[in-house]
């Protein structure tokens, strides 16, 4: 039998490990579809194969499963402790739980290695990247785009929010010399070609995908060249060109996503090159549990509204389920 829940509609478990703004909205988009949304953290979440015929144990849930999964954040961790929150996600899908965006995508972004990897084998345009434990083997990446007259960006694989993002090369006459990848960067040099404004200040984009579509976007600018809102950049509304919404589209597809939040930036070709269809823009990264509070105050309509009516309207109904008749699970 499916958990208790509202008169009306569903439970949904809203897995985050902070409770503020987004949750709010997103409980509140819910109650507007007469379903009810649980905040639960999955490090509260374990496996015990003698609670319930399922073996795991949801905090709220008692022996039941929620009805679905909305993945709002995963706190980080050892990697144990990581592995552990994403087998509970694998675990609910593999037992029938429709969850957005599921484990496997959150894997894909999460790890900035393979959003890069699996945007290049799509053919989608982002720019070049490596990624090595060989602290040799970064210099000499250093070294031999500095002598194409190309600068990189130094990120953690798994960062966020802008933080930790380090130059290095030469960037108007400043050299930026490889750093420590130790402890900081858990001795990985995961590298990425920098693309310099092409304006003053410089912008790039965010835009949202939804349920396989572009809906709305932003330009996030700054006199900085890092542009994640958390390190001072502004928003401004922008409007979804055709090839700002198909890339957008692409990259989320690639990475099989049921949303995602895509920053992409303008660049120009080089001198000489043949000018293509979408290389005036990079994919630069792509979010699986993207924060929208900025892009809210540009867009003209809820954001969490779009997101629940996604997947209760596509993905329950892919998965067989009904937003106004449960499906009773196995006792």
């Amino acid at each position: 039998m499916a958990s208790p829940a509202s008169p009306c509609g569903l439970t949904v478990a809203i897995m985050t490990d902070e409770i503020g703004w987004h949750t709010r909205q997103l409980q509140a988009a819910l109650q507007a579809r007469a379903c009810l949304g649980r905040c639960v953290d999955l490090a509260d979440c374990r496996i015990d194969t003698t609670a319930a015929w399922h073996g795991l144990v949801i905090p709220g849930f008692g022996r039941e499963l929620p009805d679905a999964v909305l993945v709002r954040g995963i706190a980080g961790g050892t990697f144990e402790q990581v592995t552990k929150r994403l087998g509970v996600l694998h675990a609910l899908r593999e037992l029938g739980v429709p969850v957005y965006n599921d484990a496997r995508a959150i894997e894909r972004s999460v790890d900035k290695s393979m959003t890069s990897l699996l945007l290049h084998a799509a053919g989608i345009p982002t720019p070049p990247t490596w990624a090595t434990e060989s602290i040799a083997q970064a210099q000499r990446i250093a070294i031999r785009e500095g002598a194409a007259g190309h600068a990189l960006v130094l990120k953690p694989l798994f960062g966020s929010q802008g933080k930790g993002l380090r130059l290095v090369g030469d960037v108007e006459g400043v050299h930026y010399p490889l750093p420590d990848i130790g402890a900081a960067y858990g001795g990985l040099a995961y590298l990425q070609r920098f693309v310099p404004a092409s304006t003053a200040p410089g912008f790039d984009w965010r835009v949202l995908v939804i349920g396989g579509r572009s809906v709305t976007a932003m330009r996030r600018v700054s006199e900085h060249w890092i542009h994640n809102v958390a390190q001072g950049a502004r928003c401004e509304p922008a409007d979804l060109s055709p090839e700002l919404a198909r890339l957008a589209e692409d990259a989320a597809q690639a990475l099989g996503m049921d949303y995602a939040g895509v920053d992409l930036m303008p660049s120009a070709p080089r001198p000489g090159a043949r000018a293509r269809p979408g290389h005036g823009i990079q994919v630069i990264e792509v979010n699986g549990a993207a924060a929208w509070q900025g892009l809210q105050r540009v867009t003209g309509f809820n954001i969490a509204r779009a997101l629940v009516d996604d997947l209760i309207d596509r993905r329950l109904m892919l998965a067989g389920g009904d937003a106004h008749s449960k499906t009773p699970r196995r006792a």
